[in-house]
């Protein structure tokens, strides 16, 4: 158990990610209350009934205290740490609902993955949006911070080793959250370059879809052979991956020197995502030859894919950006292909001679 002094944290949002956070702010002591959103109403009734998460199939700690969202109020007075829970598509929501709540001195500390563009290209990272529905004087009386790094959830709620960074501007507030978190498998690092890592932790889920194209191949070319698998194939695109996701860090961050922490949080957490999951099941779809039209409105319809989200959002403001000057027309070669597969419904045809610079 971390050596800190107890605090009230309060987190909106009753996902698998939020409420696997609990077990080690739980298990250290701390006073934990959770709020679900309209859309959570289930797993909370759940929860208050039988102490299980549904999603997670797991019993929750007992010491948490779970709410519905109309006693949001309640469960957020005097919290020293308000966390943001939702996925990136609500991140508008919670911004607004925060915004209620949130008091000054108190601690933000966001676990939402993603970014917005706006016409321009010019891209945001999700605590910066969040940020917009606050009064001036509450962004500067609070300090922002957020998590990143490669964690399943249920991996943290099972206590499986767990290596992840908190970012924030505010090194003490950072030092303060790490010793809430910290236990004997949930292992924390700190960074004050908040906007590289989580421009980081947003790109990455774009390259997870790219990891299902060569399983899709085999689907496509009835590869039964289980010796040559293509992982010469997902190899060079998971390193185009990481060639671009690194220029993004440097292209929006002011850090231009990256750390081994920017490394777990990169190359790290896009390993884990594209081990599996819906970004990559879509990608499969994709690699055996089905247009991405036809995935989204029949194979995968209604699944939520935040890595297509991110592709829709960051590879748009590629235009503009280009427009701009800000980017060359030869950069981000990957990222522009799955744009065209996403929006222009494109099959796939791997621009290789484009990758590592052009120098093929």
């Amino acid at each position: 158990m971390a050596n800190t002094e107890k605090a009230k944290v309060a987190i909106i949002g009753s996902g698998i990610m939020a409420t696997a956070l609990t077990f080690p702010l739980a298990e250290n002591g701390h006073e934990v209350h959770l709020v679900g959103t309209h859309l959570d109403r289930d797993i909370i009734d759940s929860i208050q009934k039988t102490g299980i998460h549904p999603n997670l199939g797991l019993k929750i700690p007992s010491s948490v205290k779970a709410y519905q969202l109309e006693q949001i109020e309640e469960a957020f007075d005097g919290a020293d740490v308000a966390m943001s829970g939702v996925n990136s598509f609500g991140v508008d929501w919670v911004g607004e609902q925060l915004a209620k709540v949130v008091k000054p001195g108190m601690m933000v500390f966001s676990i939402t993955k993603g970014m917005q563009a706006d016409s321009e290209g010019n891209l945001a990272i999700l605590p910066e949006v969040i940020k917009k529905y606050f009064p001036e004087d509450l962004v500067r009386s609070v300090t922002w911070s957020a998590v990143v790094g490669p964690s399943i959830a249920g991996e943290v709620a099972v206590h499986h080793d767990t290596c992840v960074v908190f970012c924030g501007e505010d090194q003490a507030s950072l030092n303060r959250l790490a010793n809430m978190f910290r236990t004997d498998y949930y292992h924390v690092w700190t960074s004050t370059d908040i906007v590289g890592m989580e421009v980081a932790a947003a790109t990455k889920n774009i390259y997870a879809f790219a990891a299902g194209f060569n399983e899709g191949i085999r689907d496509k070319n009835r590869e039964q052979n289980d010796r040559y698998v293509r992982f010469n194939y997902g190899s060079a695109v998971f390193a185009q991956g990481q060639v671009e996701l690194t220029q993004f860090m440097q292209l929006l961050s002011d850090n231009q020197v990256l750390s081994p922490k920017h490394l777990l949080v990169g190359s790290g957490d896009m390993f884990v995502t594209s081990m599996g999951g819906r970004n990559v099941k879509a990608g499969r779809y994709v690699g055996a030859g089905i247009p991405f039209s036809e995935v989204r409105d029949v194979h995968m319809k209604g699944v939520t894919m935040e890595g297509v989200a991110a592709i829709k959002v960051i590879g748009g403001a590629m235009a503009p950006l280009t427009k701009r000057g800000i980017i060359k027309e030869t950069d981000f070669p990957l990222l522009r292909h799955l744009y065209d597969i996403i929006v222009n419904d494109k099959p796939l045809n791997m621009p290789w001679e484009k990758f590592f610079d052009g120098e093929k």
